[in-house]
């Protein structure tokens, strides 16, 4: 894997990938920053909920399960001090299925959270990770519609 970040202006970055994707990385005002971008912190979290869904979903796919979505909440805090890691952090699963097994979202989620997942085992290293999961019957909500 290759990644760069090349400054822009002010304290903007133009984030690539070695895949040829793109995003824009910027600071907030009081840091010199105009706000027209993504913290890298926040890259961070948006990156480990996206590794977690892709294990979950995947993980539940291969076991045949009716998965229709995923949602994956990170709530975190920091450090008060540089460096300013992450010392806590919470995600929140919203697993929606027909006739989803709930056992089975759970085992999805632990398989990913202690063995797939790498930013999340990477991350708690240093911050104390704690877990919630909501399974969501997608037929009853088709029915509410």
């Amino acid at each position: 894997m290759k990644a760069r970040a090349k400054w822009v202006e002010g304290m903007a970055f133009m984030g690539e990938a070695g895949s040829g994707h793109a995003v824009m990385m910027d600071g907030a005002p009081e840091y010199g920053g105009r706000n027209i971008g993504i913290r890298p912190m926040e890259m961070l979290l948006i990156g480990l909920a996206g590794c977690t869904g892709f294990d979950v979903v995947s993980i539940l796919k291969k076991g045949r399960e009716a998965v229709t979505g995923c949602e994956v909440e990170v709530e975190a805090e920091r450090a008060t001090t540089d460096p300013k890691v992450f010392t806590k952090i919470h995600l929140h699963y919203r697993i929606t299925g027909r006739d989803l097994s709930r056992a089975k979202a759970e085992r999805a989620v632990t398989l990913s959270k202690e063995k797939y997942c790498s930013a999340s085992i990477m991350l708690g290293a240093t911050a104390e990770m704690s877990y919630a999961l909501d399974v969501i019957d997608a037929s009853q909500t088709d029915n509410d519609a």
